[in-house]
């Protein structure tokens, strides 16, 4: 068996310790880090090494190489995975960023909209929980959540800017089985711009959430507005699986 050292470990080192120096703000976000001849010294490795850790970051979203030009870190990954029933804030804990919850209303509600009475036909009033989540202390998804009865009196208990929906609705004696999402674009108009602090106008995207009992009927619907130009949908593909992620970016400013 060789004894050679395995240069893969060098760059994952160097890439490892790089992605926590930037989480810790030694490099900002939107500045360049150092060239890659300072960096390969520094590092004691040649520029193909360095250029490997490099790769690492980029594949990560932590920063973007230019050819000719400098390396500019971008504010972290943030992967929301579609394919489970975790909340959106649950996925981005999980990943080291601080996730806050606004709420901005919380009460019930007999008129509802066309998009949540189709689904809660049975019903003629429910909770409406109207959020919005700021990532790292921006503002990037405004929600306005649906609950139904026999569980909207207990969800409207809680504090929900420190438990989330799902918890309370645990909580509650509900049960989740299943969830289905479709994701449209769409534009920011003036309430929403506002809560977000972005331009009305601006692109959206928009998920379209409605999550069901084990007897198929619907207890949450959900829409939540994600600001177009601060997250993006990322897909990574293998032979036997395909994984959708929410990615946060930067704002092209």
């Amino acid at each position: 068996m060789s004894s050679r050292p395995r240069h893969d470990a060098k760059y994952a080192t160097i890439a490892a310790d790089l992605k926590a120096r930037i989480r810790s703000g030694e490099y900002p976000q939107g500045t360049a880090l150092p060239p890659q001849r300072a960096l390969s010294s520094a590092y004691g490795v040649t520029l193909m090494t360095l250029r490997q850790a490099l790769q690492v970051l980029a594949d990560q979203g932590l920063i973007t190489q230019r050819a000719g030009k400098d390396t500019l870190v971008s504010p972290p990954q943030a992967s929301y995975r579609l394919g489970t029933l975790r909340s959106l804030a649950d996925d981005l804990r999980d990943q080291g960023h601080e996730v806050t919850t606004q709420v901005v209303s919380v009460g019930f509600r007999k008129a509802l909209p066309l998009w949540v009475a189709e689904w809660f036909e049975d019903t003629d009033r429910a909770l409406r929980v109207e959020r919005v989540r700021l990532l790292d202390g921006r503002p990037v998804v405004h929600q306005v959540s649906w609950v139904r009865e026999p569980y909207a009196h207990a969800v409207r208990e809680r504090d929900l800017t420190t438990v989330s929906l799902y918890d309370a609705l645990a909580d509650a004696g509900g049960v989740v089985d299943r969830a289905t999402e479709t994701i449209r674009p769409g534009i920011l108009g003036s309430h929403v711009a506002g809560l977000v602090r972005q331009p009305v106008g601006g692109p959206l995207l928009v998920s379209r959430r409605v999550t069901y009992q084990p007897d198929d009927s619907a207890v949450v619907v959900d829409r939540a507005s994600i600001v177009g130009k601060l997250m993006e949908i990322r897909a990574q593909r293998s032979a036997t699986r395909i994984s959708v992620q929410w990615g946060h970016q930067g704002d092209g400013n």
